[in-house]
């Protein structure tokens, strides 16, 4: 008997198209008792994905966003034995999937997942969570996110991008890296942004922090075809990485940026610079509302959040 499982698509993805979603949807059908739906909104993935009772196989096609979705649908579910997760790339980065070692072409991935399915090949992953309270509503969320998450000028450039794309300007690696520059020039004209700190269980705070990033994987992310890793040695199957800048001058910065896209793993730490590595939890809080991202996407601004690692959390194809 062929395996239950429910295919989400976003319409939107950057780059995919509804001939595409046909190929992989009777490519798949071939494998599972297959149901497409396509999403409607923000946040329909993830209400879909918390409805699967029966369901043995998710399969993802969009960004990391949908992945994003998916995965806090499925663990905010309450379901115990929890389905298999596959995707397949089709947004502007894909971060998750090519962390994952899939090709960022959808025909191509859905072929690895065929063939996964085949031998049963499968393996856990870890995921981290953040719980944060929402300064525009006062609501508290607790979030799970899969590759990475941002405070400060990170979590800025994601809402100038998401501002862009309501408009209708297309995602790109172009885009990103001019919006990412504007920010950064709007946050060193800006003096009195928050600073922050990390507190790591039983240890005294990291103070002045200007920004912070964790990752879960690594890269952190991509433009175009050029791997971004802050954290290089972070990993699905290890704790939370941290690079947390004291400075964002542009002295500091530039040599930041080079270190990111060299992907040093030496032991050396620059100065005005906080890096940690296989961390369980940690909080980090900030003088006054800063904005916070999780898998690109924006969360608002936040005072503080708790940021844990839970291990081997999805079985994921592949």
């Amino acid at each position: 008997m062929k395996q239950r499982g429910l295919l989400i698509a976003n319409p939107n993805a950057t780059s995919t198209s509804s001939g595409v979603r046909d190929v992989i949807t009777r490519a798949l059908s071939h494998e599972i008792d297959l149901e497409v739906i396509t999403t409607t909104s923000r946040g329909h993935a993830e209400e879909l994905a918390a409805a699967t009772e029966g369901i043995e196989l998710l399969i993802t096609l969009g960004g990391d966003g949908t992945i994003n979705e998916v995965v806090n649908g499925m663990l905010n579910s309450g379901r115990a034995d929890l389905p298999m997760l596959a995707t397949i790339p089709g947004g502007s980065a894909n971060v998750m999937a090519r962390a994952l070692g899939f090709p960022n072409d959808a025909i191509e991935a859905t072929g690895m997942i065929l063939e996964s399915l085949r031998t049963d090949a499968s393996h856990h992953v870890g995921l981290g969570n953040a719980v944060f309270v929402a300064v525009e509503t006062g609501i508290e969320h607790s979030k799970w996110f899969t590759i990475n998450a941002g405070v400060g000028i990170d979590a800025d450039v994601v809402a100038a991008m998401e501002a862009q794309r309501e408009a209708g300007r297309a995602a790109s690696g172009t885009r990103y890296a001019w919006t990412a520059f504007q920010e950064y020039m709007r946050d060193v004209g800006r003096r009195n942004h928050p600073k922050m700190s990390l507190q790591l269980p039983g240890q005294d705070p990291v103070e002045g922090l200007a920004m912070v990033i964790v990752q879960n994987t690594a890269p952190w992310t991509f433009l175009g075809p050029f791997p971004i890793n802050p954290c290089p040695r972070a990993s699905f199957e290890l704790g939370l990485d941290v690079f947390a800048p004291h400075s964002l001058g542009l002295a500091s910065t530039t040599r930041y940026g080079l270190r990111m896209l060299r992907g040093s793993r030496k032991g050396e730490v620059p100065g005005h610079l906080t890096l940690l590595h296989d961390e369980a939890a940690f909080i980090v809080r900030a003088e006054a509302p800063i904005a916070l991202q999780l898998d690109g996407d924006s969360m608002g601004r936040v005072d503080s959040v708790d940021f844990r690692s839970r291990p081997r959390a999805l079985r994921i194809i592949g």
